[in-house]
């Protein structure tokens, strides 16, 4: 397995590959897939018209645009019809649209047990075992791949067959910075938790909000927890309590430690005053405005202007406790549907959508690249802070799941808890009982 950033050779880039070991054939998950064909050459595979439905929109939408194109003008007999819509409505009607009577041949689709596990168990989704070996996809790191992969009978996620498969983008969850605000308030910019909060407290002293925050809306509220608990959290605990592996306690997994200091920031006043009552977006356009000096966010979500990405700057801070880069990360999964009927074309697609050339249309609109090498403009000092943050984590395969894909109502209680914990309602121990609980109940339900 990979544990460092390394160069994906795309298989699909050869034209003809063979296809090794058992590959999917729109099977059930608790039963073994049959064989394809030995071999096939895209280029010599007639007219296939492939359809494809997915969330991308703003910049992830023009590379993908560009890779649809520039895969359709290497094999001009291939077309590739996307329809797009909006990320919670595909998540939560996934399962319908596979059922349709022309279904979507390639679909992305959630983590977790909410939405791919349960595509899978269905038998929605096929098996990618076979075109995991045709075309390498073990060169993703484990910590990556491993997100995408549930047991032959759907109980277990984490380990077991591949059903779908990352892309050349991926998403991490860090701090920004702004190096104005900061130079104003007399701080530099941190590299690791004592820094960060030392630069809090000038940040405070100097009449500068230190935390931009906005916690109405309970998923984006949650993003300043699970980076925090990533900065005190075990990686393998926290990985075998998502993927329900063993029975490690939602007390061990550095829960507790991050609803502490997410506490403390907001009884020493760094946090946004009022943001119980600020809505996500009015929170970015705050920071992006110089509201505050720092914001915990997913990588993607600020869309920088020219100017600002000169100001602002990106860091995957280590762990308080030895030094590791640990951080929440993964990339968009695209599986295949199960009545897909071109699954060896369409499969080299998922393989183009994660080789090179498609890693250099993501950076080109801004965004992180996964597993390959690419060039990036030299003109955007905050796009290569956030290559920096990436690299780190890949050094160290230190990615660890949305902790939300644990459960599939996780997201609504982790959030939900952090809005109480912030409003004096809970306390640090009562959060992590009621994620426990949570965790409790879906586990039973489980077996």
């Amino acid at each position: 397995m990979v544990t460092r950033r390394s160069v994906l050779k795309s298989g699909a880039a050869l034209g003809l590959f063979t296809v090794v070991g058992c590959a999917p054939q729109g099977t059930k998950a608790g039963k073994a897939p049959t064989t394809p064909a030995a071999s096939i050459d895209v280029a010599e595979a007639g007219a296939v018209t492939l359809s494809m439905l997915d969330w991308w929109s703003g910049d992830a939408a023009k590379w993908v645009a560009n890779a649809v194109t520039a895969y359709q003008k290497k094999y001009p007999n291939v077309k590739i019809k996307r329809t797009s819509v909006d990320w919670g409505q595909l998540t939560q009607t996934a399962n319908l649209r596979l059922k349709e009577k022309n279904p979507p041949d390639i679909i992305t689709v959630n983590n977790g047990w909410q939405s791919l596990g349960t595509l899978a168990k269905a038998g929605l989704v096929l098996n990618l075992d076979g075109y995991s070996k045709a075309f390498g996809w073990d060169k993703f790191p484990s910590t990556i791949l491993r997100q995408t992969q549930f047991s032959a009978d759907g109980k277990e996620m984490g380990s077991g067959s591949l059903f779908a498969t990352p892309v050349a983008q991926s998403a991490l969850i860090g701090l920004y910075y702004n190096k104005t605000v900061l130079q104003k308030a007399g701080a530099a910019v941190p590299t690791d938790l004592a820094s960060f909060e030392d630069a809090c407290t000038k940040a405070k002293a100097a009449g500068v909000i230190p935390i931009g925050y906005g916690s109405q809306d309970k998923g984006s509220s949650t993003a300043i927890l699970l980076a925090l608990q990533d900065l005190f959290g075990d990686q393998q605990k926290i990985n075998d309590f998502v993927y329900s592996t063993g029975s490690v306690q939602a007390s061990a997994i550095g829960l507790s430690d991050g609803a502490e200091r997410l506490k403390s920031y907001q009884d020493k006043g760094w946090l946004t005053p009022n943001h119980a009552g600020i809505q996500y977006a009015d929170a970015i356009d705050a920071f992006l405005k110089g509201k505050s000096a720092f914001r915990f966010e997913y990588t993607g979500s600020l869309a920088f202007k020219d100017a600002q990405k000169q100001e602002y700057g990106y860091v995957q801070l280590p762990q308080a406790n030895g030094g590791k880069v640990v951080g929440t990360g993964a990339s968009t999964a695209v599986a295949l549907g199960s009545k897909c009927a071109h699954p060896d074309v369409a499969a080299s697609f998922l393989d183009f959508l994660a080789g090179p050339q498609t890693a250099q249309f993501v950076v080109e609109n801004g965004l992180l690249p996964l597993l390959n090498d690419v060039k990036a403009s030299s003109d955007n000092p905050e796009f290569g802070t956030e290559i920096t943050g990436q690299h780190a984590l890949d050094q160290s395969n230190g990615y660890v799941p949305y902790f939300d894909w644990s459960t599939p109502s996780m997201l609504d209680t982790l959030g939900g808890q952090v809005q109480l914990l912030l409003a004096g309602r809970t306390t640090p121990d009562g959060l992590v009982k009621a994620v426990q609980a949570d965790y409790d109940k879906f586990q039973a339900g489980r077996r």
